[in-house]
């Protein structure tokens, strides 16, 4: 079974499930895979799932729904709010004013549901509300019984400092891989001094860090997110490509040394949530996936110890290319 750490009050397994692609950004997916997918985690001692009022315009809350019926005490629901979207679910703006609070904590847990969200996000800071006020209004929710912990994802350090002067904050949630280092200038230790967990979101670089080159070509045909994003194209891909080499290089020799589960072969994903696994015990990643096999594959991790060599030379490599659109790093 999957060991547990703890953000804020919450005990969760040390591995998540992101659950956006089961509904949203990464094409079409098998909803029936997908529930069974949700069912296997669970069996595998997942606890802890994450999605948000954003993917599919609350698709991806109302898919979760019966899992969450099924499973309520069983299970640590996350999701969050800030975004709007147009009716295509893309985003079009941020918008964390106080009086929207309520009522999007009311829809997600509509939608979902629930009497409670466990852990309630703000998914982006508004630049045009102060983020105390903002965290004023989701303290309101906690003390309505309507939310048990507060998170904020992708905040700043000086937001995460100023929120926690309101109320706890539980948990930030960012991009953090092996590729993604942008958090440990700042944000990491500054939620850290607050008692704040790290939620790594995209641990295994949205699929880049996996080795796997058939996913990787299959991404980039038709309606992926992926399409837009500079770290995947041209390029910038293939250089990627080639540090990802280097991951499969090390999951080899661990392999070799029957460093794997019940002596199956290490892989390349279990290499990169390894790395961020090890990176703290108040780190809790949350590899999303829509398919058994991969959450197999996943969770494989929790049983890869990497040497202090293999940790520092993982650290050393460098991405080629920005993590997202340039015109969604201009809504942060």
């Amino acid at each position: 079974m999957i060991p547990t750490r703890t953000l804020g009050t919450l005990q969760v397994s040390a591995l998540g499930l992101g659950c956006m692609g089961m509904s949203h950004a990464y094409g079409a997916a098998d909803p029936d895979e997908a529930r069974a997918t949700l069912e296997a985690a669970l069996a595998a001692g997942v606890t802890f799932y994450d999605t948000a009022d954003m993917y599919g315009n609350g698709a991806n809350e109302e898919f979760l729904a019966p899992f969450a019926a099924a499973h309520r005490d069983e299970i640590v629901l996350a999701t969050k709010f800030g975004f709007v979207n147009d009716e295509n679910a893309r985003p079009v703006g941020i918008d964390g004013r106080p009086e929207r609070v309520a009522g999007c904590v009311d829809g997600s847990l509509r939608r979902l549901g629930v009497d409670v969200i466990d852990l309630y996000y703000l998914h982006r800071v508004d630049p045009q509300v102060p983020v105390e006020e903002t965290v004023g209004a989701m303290a309101e929710q906690v003390a309505a019984g309507k939310v048990r912990a507060l998170g904020l994802s992708e905040a700043s350090a000086d937001d995460i400092r100023r929120a926690a002067t309101v109320h706890p904050i539980a948990a930030l949630q960012s991009e953090y891989s092996i590729f993604t280092r942008d958090v440990e200038d700042g944000p990491l230790q500054t939620a850290r001094e607050v008692g704040a967990g790290l939620v790594p979101f995209s641990p295994l670089g949205r699929g880049l860090l996996t080795a796997d080159r058939k996913a990787v070509a299959a991404a980039l045909e038709g309606n992926d997110f992926r399409n837009s994003i500079p770290r995947w194209q041209g390029e910038n891909l293939e250089a990627n490509l080639r540090l990802v080499d280097r991951i499969d290089a090390i999951a080899a020799d661990l392999t070799a040394a029957g460093a794997g589960s019940d002596g199956a072969p290490v892989t390349a994903a279990q290499v990169a949530l390894a790395w961020v696994l090890a990176q703290g015990d108040d780190i809790v990643p949350i590899p999303g996936t829509t398919r058994r096999t991969h959450l197999t594959d996943n969770l494989g991790a929790a049983d890869v110890t990497l040497s202090g060599a293999q940790l520092a030379e993982l650290t050393e490599l460098s991405a080629v290319g920005s993590r997202l659109p340039q015109r969604t790093l201009q809504q942060r």
